[in-house]
């Protein structure tokens, strides 16, 4: 696997993959790679003849008061997965490479409307930050094709909407969450939980798989189910911050005449923000 850290070597290698006549595959990422990573890694390898995994903690999608200097940070291990994994390629830049003019005088993309509910809510600017650096790395890299998981799944169609707007020739592709045994999302941050966090979390998935079992079997007050779930919740000892029923496109408050749903949710399992999702076809 060729590893590379500056833009201009990147653009070299990947101009003549391109000459070549190579389908490329970006993979972006920031690093302390799971087995959901990796899943996306192996989906690539089986839909490019290149792939470009990024390993970027992008500092502009971190607020105030966040967990930018402790974001868990692990090169060696990252790139030994990655290898094993089938990677071609992977892109690691410095900050500098990225924003050689700092942040603060940096043009900003941004998604309206989807971009402003639920975690866009909660972390105010953290989505112009995710659409500005993937919008970077789709003009740096110039792929195919684009990987994603859907654990975040207001991330994957925020990039969605993005690309449509902005004409990117991308096919965005979602990969779906890959889970401990316990029904608990694999995610970085699960490195911050205890192993009694780590049981208490679990009731994050436990609760979207009851309430989408409500859904499908006629359950239409959704605000009454959003409002259950919080509450259990606080019962298991869990701090909500949002459970919210949504039209699975647009992440708009679901309403009566939707069929595909998706059940969003972000909630403080001690001091570790952690998010989860459920999509929800509901039957005419």
């Amino acid at each position: 696997m060729r590893i590379i850290h500056h833009v201009n070597e990147l653009r070299a290698l990947l101009d003549d993959i391109r000459r070549a006549g190579k389908r490329i595959a970006v993979v972006p990422t920031m690093g302390n790679l799971h087995r959901g990573h990796i899943r996306l890694v192996e989906t690539a390898v089986t839909r490019a003849d290149f792939v470009v995994s990024t390993i970027f903690v992008n500092p502009m999608q971190f607020g105030r008061n966040e967990d930018l200097d402790t974001y868990p940070r692990t090169p060696d291990a990252d790139i030994e997965k990655l290898t094993t994994a089938g990677c071609h390629c992977l892109f690691a830049p410095p900050v500098s490479d990225i924003y050689p003019n700092g942040l603060d005088d940096h043009t900003v993309v941004s998604v309206p409307a989807i971009s402003e509910r639920h975690c866009g809510a909660s972390r105010p600017g953290h989505f112009d930050g995710v659409a500005t650096v993937v919008s970077k790395l789709f003009n740096l890299v110039q792929p195919d094709i684009a990987i994603f998981g859907l654990k975040d799944y207001q991330q994957f169609q925020v990039i969605r909407k993005m690309t449509s707007d902005l004409c990117f020739r991308i096919d965005i592709i979602g990969v779906a969450t890959e889970r401990d045994t316990g029904g608990l999302a694999l995610s970085s941050r699960n490195g911050y939980l205890s192993d009694a966090e780590k049981e208490t979390a679990r009731q994050l998935y436990q609760t979207l798989t009851q309430t989408a079992e409500r859904l499908t079997h006629g359950a239409q007050d959704f605000r009454a189910l959003e409002r259950e779930a919080q509450q259990s919740f606080i019962t298991h000892g869990i701090k909500p911050d949002y459970f919210n029923i949504c039209q699975a496109d647009t992440l708009a408050p679901a309403n009566a005449a939707d069929q595909h749903l998706v059940i969003v949710t972000a909630a403080f399992v001690g001091a570790t923000r952690l998010i989860d999702n459920i999509e929800v076809t509901l039957k005419k």
